[in-house]
């Protein structure tokens, strides 16, 4: 998984280590949803849901297989598991530089909030 993200995501993120996928798995494992092509990875997100909103995280595919419908798949997933647990809007981090991906989240339907800036703190070193 680590590997995949490598080559099929920009950027990087604390949790971005076999620990931080173990503790998701083990917390929440229909949270991680994964594209195959017969045994190859082709795609994965992340669909977390806390009781109250619906995140989306790690949205990514491989390079040499988009634009093949493997990512609107991937978010009709998350979006079906969002509403069967009650949730109401998702919500994606996207890097501000990923141009990439902002077409690819806007012609899901999704746009950004101006309004809202994400505020963060590391909890441990």
């Amino acid at each position: 998984m680590l590997a995949f993200w490598k080559t099929a995501a920009e950027g990087t993120s604390i949790s971005d280590d076999r620990d931080g996928v173990e503790r998701l798995v083990a917390r929440d494992p229909e949270a991680l949803i994964l594209a195959h092509r017969g045994d190859e990875l082709v795609g994965t997100v992340i669909a977390g849901f806390d009781g109250w909103r619906c995140h989306l995280y790690r949205l990514a595919v491989r390079p040499d297989r988009r634009r093949q419908g493997v990512g609107s798949a991937l978010l009709a997933a998350a979006e079906e598991r969002f509403v069967r647990l009650g949730g109401r809007r998702g919500d994606a981090m996207v890097l501000q530089r990923n141009e990439t991906a902002h077409l690819a989240w806007r012609a899901a339907g999704y746009a950004p909030e101006e309004r809202w800036r994400r505020w963060v703190k590391r909890l441990a070193e």
